[in-house]
């Protein structure tokens, strides 16, 4: 292999280092099988959470995974692979691909990274299933506002029975 070539292979090594250093979660898919329509359906989905999907090779995946001291299964290099790379939301593009795999049975998780921490298809499949950012967000903000709702509910009360009393005398 000539020096450009091996030039040229090690600066997309290094492209996909800074986009995996750059990312809050990396899922790894086999993607084989999927229709045109599916696929553009797919990046349709992943685009609109500001979610990059790419085929990459396994070589090159491995080699930059490497390069960060990044622990991975084997397994999950192995054939087609397609890389969705979560810049914002980290449980977005797990929850993104786990519902689409739903309808697209060609669509396979096949293993990632989120937040630096190594995960099989089963633990994707299972922080998938949390809600987004959003609804976190939503239902730590109920859990705040329930005891300064308790607190008005109790004021009104006291309010009311002196209301009350004060009619009946």
């Amino acid at each position: 292999m000539s020096e450009q070539a091996i030039a040229k292979k090690q600066e997309e090594v290094n492209v996909l280092v800074d986009r995996i250093k750059n990312a809050k979660s990396i899922i790894v898919v086999d993607y084989l099988g999927l229709t045109v329509q599916e696929a553009t359906e797919l990046r349709s989905q992943l685009r609109a959470e500001n979610v990059s999907f790419k085929v990459i090779k396994n070589t090159m995946m491995r080699r930059a995974l490497d390069t960060l001291g990044v622990e991975y299964h084997e397994e999950v290099f192995q054939g087609p692979t397609a890389v969705a790379f979560g810049e914002d939301d980290a449980v977005a593009p797990a929850r993104i691909l786990k519902n689409f795999s739903k309808e697209a049975e060609a669509l396979e998780l096949k293993g990632g990274v989120i937040e630096g921490k190594t995960l099989t298809k089963e633990e994707i499949s299972k922080i998938a299933s949390l809600p987004g950012r959003e609804g976190l967000l939503s239902m730590l903000l109920s859990v705040l506002q329930a005891p300064v709702r308790n607190v008005a509910y109790a004021v009104k009360a006291v309010q009311d029975q002196k209301a009350e009393e004060e009619g009946a005398a």
